[in-house]
């Protein structure tokens, strides 16, 4: 009785620390896996930066006077905005 009582506890440790490491193993996959994809998003976010970088070049140099305009119109709006934002926390 005591032999198969120390038996199973014996086996029950064994199964306990086996679903251990597959636990672990499974864990280790997934971050794994989810280096692998950030990785990948980086690489991907990094050359549509570059495209986006190459195709505002070539629309500068396709049209400069009505780039200078919209980023000069941009910036008088950024400004207006900015001060009247200024101006109602001073109220």
């Amino acid at each position: 009785m005591t032999q198969s009582i120390f038996e199973q506890t014996g086996e029950k440790i064994a199964d306990t620390a086996h679903k251990a490491s597959r636990a672990a193993s499974a864990v280790a996959d997934a971050v794994e896996d989810g280096v692998g994809a950030a990785r990948r998003a980086a690489k991907q976010g990094c050359y549509a930066a570059a495209e986006l970088l190459d195709d505002t070049k070539r629309r500068v140099q396709r049209h400069p006077i009505e780039t200078v305009l919209a980023t000069f119109a941009a910036g008088i709006l950024a400004g207006t905005a900015i001060s009247w934002m200024m101006r109602r926390r001073h109220l």
